[in-house]
C-alpha cells in the first residue's frame, strides 16, 4: 500500500481514466493522498500571441473541468483527492510533480494502439526513466474481437 499517489490522467478517456482511478485507490493506504494530474499542451506556433495564451487558458479550463467531473463521478464522496492541471512536457511534468508532492507511486495506463501512442510510449519512458519513487504502468486493456467481425 502507497500514502502518496500521483494518477496520471488522460481527460479525454474517460474508461481509462476510470481505470486508474480504480487500481489509485485500490493501492492507496487509509488515510493517504491522492493526487490526480492532467498535462496538456499550451499551443503552438502563432502569429498571434495573445490568441494562443487565450486558447491556452481554454484548454486549461477545460481540463480542469473534466479532471474534476471524472474525480466526482469515479471517487467516492469524500476522497479529498488532490488535482492538478499542468501545462507543458507531459513527462517532465509528471517527474517534477512527483517529487514535489513527495509521490511514493506514480501510476499511469499505457495504451498500446492509437493516434497518441508516440507520446504516450516517451511519456512512460520518461516517468519510468526519472521518476523519483516507484512507477506502475497498467497495461493497454485487452480488446476481445467481436463476434462475426474480423480479429
Amino acid at each position: 500500500m502507497y500514502r502518496n499517489i500521483l494518477l496520471a490522467i488522460d481527460v479525454e478517456d474517460e474508461e481509462e481514466a476510470e481505470r486508474a482511478l480504480r487500481e489509485g485507490c485500490r493501492l492507496l493506504s487509509e488515510g493517504g493522498s491522492l493526487h490526480l494530474a492532467t498535462v496538456f499542451d499550451p499551443g503552438g506556433a502563432s502569429f498571434f500571441p495573445h490568441v494562443a495564451a487565450d486558447a491556452s487558458e481554454d484548454i486549461e479550463q477545460r481540463a480542469r473541468d473534466s479532471l474534476s467531473a471524472l474525480a466526482e463521478k469515479h471517487l467516492a464522496f469524500n476522497s479529498g483527492a488532490t488535482l492538478h492541471v499542468l501545462a507543458g512536457s507531459p513527462g517532465e511534468k509528471l517527474v517534477a510533480l512527483g517529487a514535489s508532492i513527495e509521490a511514493d507511486l506514480i501510476l499511469l495506463v499505457s495504451r498500446g494502439a492509437g493516434a497518441h501512442w508516440p507520446l504516450r510510449r516517451a511519456t512512460v519512458e520518461c516517468v519510468a526513466v526519472s521518476a523519483p519513487c516507484a512507477v506502475l504502468v497498467l497495461p493497454a486493456p485487452v480488446k476481445e474481437p467481436q463476434e462475426g467481425g474480423e480479429s
